[in-house]
């Protein structure tokens, strides 16, 4: 059977076959006096709040699981409207917001719908590895700028004016990016966009963790720079809604009925059950859960990054969003003398029974230097890890 080459370009995702090595491992060492832990998948430990799951059952008893429009539920758009008002201060017309089938989705209408054959895209390394994915299989090329902690692993503006070419399309960013948590400063992002914008190109932003901010310097949406943001959002992250496969895209207002097109014949439309859950997000009881819930991700964050400095494992730029470590591990794979961060990962799933991701997925500049863990377990599970780390490094 002849694969496409469109599919051939399509990497592996490391993450998940890390993952299932651990599995394979968990189930022998389950009912040990040390079980797997697992910091490598970037899913919250809670699950919808009650007034959520709530709703999905309701419209399961009264039968509403109709087809909806394929631009979602207009009381969804609504609310995610009136969300952006009331949370960050900014007008987005309902109107602009398009409910899709995950974030996901949202990143496959937008790439298709503004990128061709040979359009380049700008982003930065480390970045998620999935978001470059979604370029290269609508035929662009995701070009990987080489960044620094100095510069908290973003693009910068004097990057995107030095690496500009003749195809290149736009940029494609993370704000609070998946592996560093870390956020780009808006006055930064602004001087991205209006140089991406004098050139006739796009400006797309990730922005599934930004409810998840943890640093009001930097917890503000791109989409207050001006209505030619292209934003991705979803309900997986701050909302705890990971397996409902919902998220939303907010682009300027002529992009709609392109996006719409696409959306009819790609997904129909997202889950009406989600989509109709989802309303009760927005209920003040649900955002009071979700704002404990977010300081609770703070305090994780707090509490397990200082251990991981302490033992030589830096992470070099404290999250300022989202549920993640970046950390150094060259000192450590020197102690134990291991070559990179592939080495070090399987070594900690072996030795200590913690599971943790290599920067393989993540970075093309630095992937043997750096590995991500998640800080989305409980404290107890963290602080757990961090003692089985730090016996390992210690009796090296």
């Amino acid at each position: 059977m002849r694969i496409s080459q469109r599919a051939s370009r399509i990497s592996p995702f490391y993450v998940m076959e890390m993952a299932k090595s651990a599995k394979q491992l968990a189930q022998q060492v389950q009912h040990s006096d040390s079980p797997m832990l697992f910091l490598n998948i970037g899913e919250p430990d809670f699950t919808a709040p009650p007034l959520v799951q709530e709703a999905a059952m309701r419209a399961i008893g009264d039968g509403r699981t109709a087809y909806t429009h394929a631009l979602g539920l207009d009381a969804l758009r609504e609310r995610v409207s009136h969300w952006y008002s009331t949370r960050f201060g900014v007008a987005v017309p309902a109107s602009r917001i398009v409910v899709t089938s995950g974030a996901s989705a949202a990143l496959q209408l937008a790439c298709l719908a503004l990128i061709e054959a040979g359009d380049e895209v700008l982003m930065p390394d480390p970045c998620y590895p999935c978001n470059r994915q979604f370029v290269q299989a609508a035929d662009g090329r995701a070009i990987l700028l080489p960044t620094t902690a100095s510069q908290r692993f973003q693009l910068s503006a004097a990057q995107v004016r030095e690496h500009w070419q003749t195809d290149t399309r736009g940029v494609l960013l993370a704000s609070p990016s998946n592996p560093t948590g870390t956020s780009v400063a808006l006055e930064e992002l602004t001087a991205v966009h209006r140089f991406v914008s004098d050139k006739g190109g796009i400006t797309m932003v990730d922005e599934i963790y930004l409810g998840l901010s943890h640093d009001d310097a930097y917890g503000q949406t791109a989409l207050a720079i001006d209505d030619q943001i292209i934003s991705i959002n979803s309900f997986s992250k701050y909302f705890n809604m990971t397996g409902w496969r919902l998220g939303w895209l907010v682009v300027p207002e002529p992009l709609v009925p392109v996006i719409e097109r696409l959306a009819q014949n790609l997904f129909i439309c997202p889950s009406t059950i989600a989509q109709t859950a989802a309303l009760a997000c927005f209920e003040p009881e649900s955002l009071s859960v979700y704002e404990a819930r977010r300081a609770a991700f703070k305090h994780r964050r707090d509490q397990f990054i200082p251990q991981l400095n302490a033992m030589g494992l830096t992470v070099p730029v404290m999250p300022d969003g989202a549920f993640y470590a970046w950390a150094d591990c060259r000192q450590a794979c020197e102690r134990l003398g291991l070559t990179d961060s592939w080495a070090f990962a399987e070594h900690v799933m072996q030795q200590a029974h913690v599971v943790i991701t290599p920067g393989r997925d993540f970075s093309q500049h630095q992937p043997g230097d750096f590995v991500r863990m998640s800080t989305a377990s409980s404290l107890d599970t963290l602080n757990t890890a961090a003692q089985r780390l730090r016996h390992l490094l210690e009796n090296a």
